[in-house]
C-alpha cells in the first residue's frame, strides 16, 4: 500500500508523470484541508495525482483534479472524489507562487501525497513544461544510467 522512506514520510501517492512532463524548479510542502471521510479513504486506499494541478485564487491555493476515492463505509456525508481542496501555505509562499505562475510557461503541480506526523501533506512544485525532445533526452539518459549500473553490477560479480 504505502511506502515508508527514510525521512519519516509515509507515501500515499506519487506523480511520476509530473517529473516526466515538467522541469521542476522549486518544491514546497503544503498541508491539506480534508473532510473526515477523505482522511479515512486516504488511510485505506490512496489517491491519484495524475491530472492534478494547483490554482491560486483570492490569495488562497487550491488543489484541483486530484482523485481521492470515496470511503467504502461512508454514508450520505461521503466526499466528492475530485473536489477542490484548500492548501495550507504561508501568505508569502502563495504570493511568490502566484507571481511566478503569471509568467509564461510556469505551472504548479503536485508531486507526492504523504503522511507526516499523522497529517496529510502534499509536495507541490513550480514547474515548466518540457518539449518532446526534452522528454526523449530524459528517457535516453535514464536508459543509459540503467545500462551503466547494470554493467558495473555485472563487473563486481565477476
Amino acid at each position: 500500500m504505502a511506502k515508508k522512506p527514510d525521512d519519516g514520510r509515509k507515501v500515499i501517492a506519487n506523480n511520476k508523470k509530473a517529473r516526466h512532463d515538467y522541469h521542476i524548479d522549486a518544491t514546497w510542502e503544503a498541508g491539506l484541508v480534508l473532510s473526515g471521510t477523505e482522511v479515512k479513504a486516504l488511510r485505506s486506499r490512496g489517491a491519484s495525482l495524475v491530472d492534478g494541478f494547483v490554482q491560486i485564487s483570492s490569495g488562497e491555493a487550491w488543489l484541483e483534479h486530484v482523485h481521492i476515492s470515496e470511503y467504502d463505509h461512508g454514508s450520505w456525508t461521503n466526499h466528492a472524489p475530485r473536489r477542490k481542496r484548500k492548501l495550507l501555505l504561508h501568505r508569502m509562499e502563495i504570493a511568490k507562487l502566484d507571481q511566478k505562475t503569471r509568467e509564461k510557461g510556469f505551472t504548479i503541480v503536485p508531486l507526492s501525497l504523504y503522511w507526516k506526523d499523522g497529517r496529510a501533506k502534499v509536495e507541490i512544485a513550480l514547474a515548466r513544461g518540457k518539449k518532446e525532445y526534452d522528454k526523449r533526452q530524459t528517457l535516453r539518459e535514464q536508459q543509459d544510467n540503467r545500462e551503466a549500473q547494470r554493467a558495473m553490477s555485472l563487473r563486481r560479480h565477476l
